[in-house]
């Protein structure tokens, strides 16, 4: 992805329990990303700094507003060189959130507050948006299919955000998580490349996710050892790929070219059969996320885009 796309404001809230604790995430970086909306039409990012540094209510707080402007830390999240706090922004005492990702929110994830309505400019902003959550998807690896809940999702009797704003916009959750994806996979324009690009690490662990760990455990189950020992060099070749830690717990070395032969099986097993179901239930949405899917493959080994 373009990694200096836009910038990060940090600007943050005083320490105060109602709502910046001043407390670590106990899973030290972020384990997952609570996509929000504020709820408060034509209020800005510097705005909900403000109502939040003065705020002497019940607690509630979220690390990230992002507006049509900028994109403002007002407590810290670990993409500077502060480690990343909690916040107050999903009720305590919800299942979803410990039933997917195995804590609470507050805990072990970022809320990410989308600002829109008003004289906010919702292409600008949600642009912004998408951009912040893949970069902190591939930062820590996240796959941003699977890792970005809405406030909604978890705590679906009382809350409608993101789903509202990004409504208002003409967007959808599912559209978000696409773009979010695509995002990651975006890289600059260059005249021509001159050696293989690296993968990004939250590509990389998508596709490991999505599809070489279920057919590992598919090859476990029916005791194939040769299909886990291909699946298991596939997913750690990736890993080389995006210059992430192998699942050995060795450091990888520095970025290795992927194999032609890892690309083809990776398209021709999984990604054209997902291609061709979203063509055929005509889903261009879909459809551009397989393919840059692939392409982002293609480019790690050197191959020429289609």
């Amino acid at each position: 992805m373009i990694k200096n796309k836009y910038t990060i404001e940090r600007h943050y809230i005083d320490v105060r329990h109602n709502v910046r604790p001043g407390t670590r995430l106990i899973s030290g970086t972020p384990g997952f990303l609570v996509a929000h909306d504020t709820g408060n039409p034509g209020a800005t990012a510097d705005n909900h700094f403000n109502f939040f540094q003065n705020w002497t209510g019940d607690s509630r707080s979220a690390q990230v507003f992002i507006d049509d402007k900028k994109i403002l830390e007002i407590i810290p999240t670990g993409t500077g060189a502060d480690p990343a706090e909690k916040a107050w922004h999903v009720l305590y005492n919800l299942p979803t959130d410990n039933e997917r990702y195995g804590d609470d929110a507050n805990d072990i994830a970022l809320g990410v507050e989308l600002c829109f309505g008003g004289k906010i400019d919702f292409a600008a902003a949600y642009d912004r948006f998408v951009w912040y959550l893949a970069y902190c998807c591939d930062k820590w690896g996240l796959n941003p299919l699977t890792h970005i809940p809405s406030h909604k999702q978890l705590d679906p009797a009382r809350k409608r955000d993101c789903d509202q704003a990004l409504a208002a916009g003409g967007k959808t959750l599912k559209g978000l998580l696409y773009d979010v994806a695509a995002e990651i996979n975006e890289q600059p324009v260059v005249a021509a490349a001159s050696a293989p690009v690296p993968l990004s690490a939250g590509t990389a662990q998508t596709i490991i996710d999505n599809y070489i760990s279920p057919a590992w455990f598919a090859s476990q189950k029916a005791n194939d050892q040769i299909g886990m020992t291909h699946f298991h060099n596939l997913a750690d070749n990736l890993r080389l790929a995006a210059s992430i830690p192998l699942q050995s717990g060795k450091a990888a070395l520095p970025f290795q070219r992927l194999p032609k032969s890892n690309v083809q099986e990776i398209i021709f097993r999984w990604l054209s059969t997902a291609w061709y179901k979203a063509k055929a239930a005509n889903d261009k949405t879909e459809m551009a996320y397989y393919n840059k899917l692939a392409n982002a493959l293609r480019a790690a080994a050197f191959m020429q885009a289609e």
